[in-house]
């Protein structure tokens, strides 16, 4: 290392890095004295290296690795450029002749010190603990006389039992998996009861000044119909229009809105998942334009759906076409695939949310109403990733339902006119010319048309993912009736999905079932 040595301007010396592996650094915050039990509280070589395999995982590390009540400390990842060095000091020692005759000039002299370094490796990831510890709870009881007693016998199952071992009578241990979902001090920032004059008396509490627990509703100005309602809107509230006249200040705008008004002549209702696949514009700004062009039905085969004013789907037969299929990809053992194994993954889950175990979601940035102004229906200040013309527009899988080709999302909100198959346009059509009474359920079509649909539609998803994976077919017998009765999985989550960030043109997530949050 000295022969490649060379030097600087300033005599400063600069080394060749030598090929050397690529480490991982853990700040470990502990006192190391055994570094197989140090390994252990993290889960051992094997959990270190999944934990960093995955990117969006934080390290955990377990003070009592052999008990399953404990909650984890977790550090976060960071990159880095440093070096792991391995640093040798030698110092030459002097004979004790010399030292005798040296006892009056030792201060004076200097030791003979050496120092080797040698380069063990090149530091690229560091995990640091920088959080609190979450609240630890043992698994212990207390007696009457206050003595506390070990549960962990009693709750651990370390082999199997016999029946005597279930039917014990236990104190009810139930401890949640996690206590505190933020690891991270926070500042509540309290402030001081306000000092009133002598004589001062509080308000009464009304419905007026009560501050509600939620947060305050967003003034978007949709009018919402329900499908027992008798009279439907022919023009928006003035709020609306005064709303967008606002915002509308660019040339952009207007263009957006020509372009919504022809949609609308062409196809009277819209779900806002096709306007949004066939017109490049900001959501805020979606939201702001839909209430100024059409209004939104609640319930019935139109529900969740945009209807242009002036148009009433109950008095068309023609509406057929427009009406909305509930439609979720089925999977079950008995479908021979399970919901581990879709090929169409769901669009979260339990094990998705803000945990600790997790990295945190980047902020997003908050749009202001200056930013709508400055025109972000097709232009921005992001504009040179994707072009103006399609920033914002979706894939048309996000709405139009195509033979061969698997759906983005595990449920889907499908028009009847945007099923793009022969088999199931024959289906929808067997009563045209026919059509003499509009339900709340079935619309214009006969009666359990959308099951008939549904069931179609799940063959050919099955045939699909038979196609592209049998393996997970290859257990399953082949007399198989093409009529079987199938269910598909339940999605109450679904109805309560969670607002997230504007990722354009990847595909959206299909928000129509909680669009009227956005209104209300």
């Amino acid at each position: 290392m000295a022969a490649g040595r060379q030097w600087g301007e300033r005599g400063s010396a600069v080394l060749e890095l030598p090929c050397t592996p690529r480490l991982v650094c853990v700040e470990y915050p502990g006192l190391v004295r055994d570094v197989g039990a140090m390994l252990r509280t993290l889960g051992g070589e094997q959990g270190v290296s999944r934990i960093y395999a995955d990117p969006a995982k934080r390290l955990e590390l377990y003070f009592r690795p052999k008990d399953p009540y404990c909650h984890p400390v977790c550090a976060n990842r960071f990159p880095t450029s440093t070096m792991l060095l391995k640093v040798k000091r030698r110092t030459k020692k002097k004979k004790k002749q010399q030292q005798q005759q040296q006892v009056d000039a030792e201060e004076q002299t200097q030791p003979d010190v050496q120092f080797e370094m040698e380069i063990l490796g090149k530091v690229t990831t560091v995990y640091k603990f920088q959080g609190m510890s979450d609240f630890q709870y043992l698994a212990m009881h207390s007696g009457p006389d206050g003595k506390q007693t070990s549960m962990y016998d009693k709750v651990l199952m370390l082999k199997p039992e016999k029946e005597e071992f279930f039917n014990r009578e236990l104190p009810l241990y139930i401890p949640p998996p996690i206590f505190s979902r933020l690891d991270t001090p926070v500042d509540y920032f309290y402030r001081p009861d306000i000092q009133h004059r002598e004589g001062y008396n509080n308000p009464q509490v009304s419905g007026e000044n009560l501050i509600g627990l939620s947060r305050a509703r967003r003034p978007h100005n949709a009018i919402f119909v329900n499908f027992d309602d008798e009279e439907i809107p022919t023009k928006p509230l003035d709020a609306a229009v005064q709303t967008w006249r606002k915002v509308c200040t660019n040339p952009v705008d207007k263009k957006v809105e020509e372009e919504l008004r022809k949609l609308f002549e062409v196809r009277p209702v819209w779900s806002r998942n096709a306007v949004k696949a066939n017109i490049s514009v900001h959501p805020d700004k979606l939201k702001l334009l839909l209430p100024y062009l059409a209004y939104y039905m609640l319930t019935g085969p139109w529900r969740s759906l945009w209807v242009r004013f002036g148009y009433d789907p109950r008095k068309h037969p023609e509406a057929k076409f427009y009406q909305v299929l509930d439609f979720r990809i089925r999977c079950g053992m008995k479908y021979g695939y399970t919901p581990n194994d879709m090929p169409v993954k769901a669009k979260r889950s339990t094990y998705n949310y803000s945990l600790p175990i997790t990295v945190k979601k980047p902020v997003s940035h908050t749009v202001s109403v200056h930013d709508l102004k400055q025109g972000l229906g097709t232009s921005g200040a992001s504009s040179a990733k994707k072009p103006a013309s399609s920033r914002y527009k979706l894939k048309e899988s996000i709405y139009i339902f195509q033979e061969g080709a698997l759906p983005p999302y595990r449920q889907m909100f499908y028009q009847l006119c945007d099923l793009n198959v022969d088999s199931l346009q024959k289906i929808i059509r067997r009563n045209d010319g026919a059509e003499s009474e509009c339900t709340e359920r079935d619309g214009w079509c006969l009666p359990k048309t959308s099951d008939e649909l549904r069931d179609t539609m799940s063959l050919m998803i099955k045939q699909i993912i038979r196609s592209t994976r049998p393996a997970l077919f290859s257990s399953t017998t082949s007399s198989e009736d093409g009529k079987e009765q199938l269910t598909y999985e339940s999605a109450e989550d679904e109805d309560e999905e969670e607002e997230e960030d504007f990722k354009p043109s990847d595909g959206s997530e299909n928000e129509m079932e909680t669009e009227i949050l956005d209104y209300v």
